[in-house]
């Protein structure tokens, strides 16, 4: 049984510019685990977006709290608490928080999440 708490999870600035914690990676946690993706759980801060970015893998977004807007290539949509985002590989994207309080989501990271698959725009 592998468990992970939380808050033993480093916070840290991503190079998006979001709050970040890594819960769970194949490639960081020392454990046998057999999974390919990654997962992190991330804080924006009211008024704040995210950098522009892009990742060579897919990304999919779950928003716990708040509100905000996605931005993917072209596309611009609400997003909201329940909402799912999936963003496919080498997609342009950023997230804004359009809300009062933090926009906490969770990125899942498919294959699991390495500095050298995402690039800032």
């Amino acid at each position: 049984m592998f468990i992970k708490k939380f808050l033993n999870c480093a916070e840290f600035i991503a190079g998006d510019n979001t709050i970040l914690r890594e819960t769970l990676s194949p490639l960081n946690d020392k454990a046998d685990l057999k999974i390919r993706y990654s997962l992190a759980h991330a804080i924006l801060k009211p008024g704040k977006k995210s950098y522009s970015h892009k990742l060579k893998t897919s990304e999919v977004y779950y928003i716990l709290e708040g509100e905000g807007i996605m931005h993917i290539d072209n596309e611009t949509a609400r997003v909201e608490v329940g909402d799912t985002i999936y963003i496919p590989p080498n997609s342009s994207q950023y997230i804004e928080n359009s809300g009062a309080s933090d926009l906490k989501f969770l990125c899942i990271v498919d294959p699991a999440w390495k500095k050298e698959d995402e690039e800032v725009l």
